[in-house]
């Protein structure tokens, strides 16, 4: 019989992604651009995340984080509960160094 991996815990750190980088998107801070990784919901959740632009390696930036978490997903603006947000896993995006001269 297989057995199945256990799940991985991810340590917060005052709202950053720690260790592996990778955390829930409600732990990001407004203004951070990240890449999702996982997500950790229902299969019709997944589906609807999906459907909305939420897919695995999609560069979204949280731009608001009020009652609702306001997204900027494929230059749309999307609100999402805390509680989904928690179910999106992701991973800060490096910021693009400069070029001299420019």
């Amino acid at each position: 019989m297989k057995q199945e991996p256990s799940p991985t815990n991810y340590v917060l750190l005052e709202g950053q992604c720690a260790g592996s980088d990778v955390c829930p998107l409600s732990s990001v801070q407004a203004g951070s651009t990240v890449c999702i990784k996982q997500l950790a919901a229902s299969p019709e959740m997944i589906d609807r995340l999906r459907e909305m632009g939420f897919c695995e390696e999609q560069k979204i930036k949280l731009l608001s984080r009020q009652s609702s978490l306001i997204c900027q997903v494929c230059n749309a603006r999307l609100g999402i509960s805390e509680r989904l947000a928690d179910a999106i896993m992701v991973e800060p995006v490096s910021p693009k160094p400069s070029r001299a001269g420019s």
